[in-house]
């Protein structure tokens, strides 16, 4: 299946679900669901997926719900907003076996495109070899020079979350701020390209991923 881009009617099924955010609607509107927003989803996939194997290999490029694209149903149980849809669309690209492995993720909007890269929340055993190789050289070295490298090309850097220096690291140390964090990407927000509708989205967005590559590369190295 070729991507052709994003057409004018997965921009408008976006807007319209925000305005309609309800099951009946949805199910009285889920043809135009699968064939203008979940096809070219698939199409998309299929086509960034070997650009992404270029310079991430064992990344995981898969055109299904519940594979790299994310289900458009929104998890209302803990939440106080109990919209049931995503007005928006979301992939995943994992680099590894498991839900838990660094991946590069996507997000379009009618509005807005959020490309990142990384991993948000480090469970137990992850931060903790984060920790020892943050706190070690020359694996802390290197990833102070990735970040400062992401911050100067532009990209946002995330992940910081504790105020202090976790016990057991020095209040002083090198990379206290790196010791900070409980979990760490990068990533960029922007207006919608006009590549965005053509076939040279997925080139557009895995140049953006090939900036941030060194970190998965550290990521899966050192902590997953």
């Amino acid at each position: 299946m070729a991507f052709t881009g994003f057409s004018d009617a997965t921009f408008r099924f976006l807007r319209d679900l925000a305005r309609n955010n309800d099951k009946a609607w949805f199910e009285a509107h889920r043809s135009t669901y699968e064939d203008d927003l979940l096809e070219p989803s698939m199409a998309f996939i299929e086509t960034i997926g070997p650009l992404l194997a270029k310079f991430s290999p064992g990344v995981r490029a898969e055109p299904k719900i519940g594979g790299s694209m994310m289900r458009i149903n929104r998890d209302i149980r803990f939440s106080k907003d109990k919209r049931p849809y995503k007005d928006h669309l979301d992939m995943m690209f994992r680099v590894g076996p498991v839900k838990t492995s660094p991946g590069y993720w996507f997000r379009l909007t009618p509005k807005e495109l959020i490309l990142g890269a990384g991993m948000h929340m480090l469970d137990k055993p992850e931060l903790e070899r984060y920790r020892k190789a943050v706190d070690a050289d020359p694996s802390g070295a290197e990833l102070a020079k990735i970040v400062t490298k992401e911050e100067r090309a532009g990209y946002d850097v995330g992940g910081e979350h504790y105020k202090r220096v976790p016990a057991g690291f020095d209040a002083d140390h090198p990379r206290a701020a790196l010791l900070r964090h409980a979990g760490i990407y990068v990533g960029t927000d922007l207006k919608v390209p006009a590549e965005a509708t053509t076939a040279t989205f997925p080139s557009f967005c895995a140049a953006h991923y090939k900036k941030m590559a060194p970190l998965m590369d550290w990521l899966s190295a050192n902590v997953a």
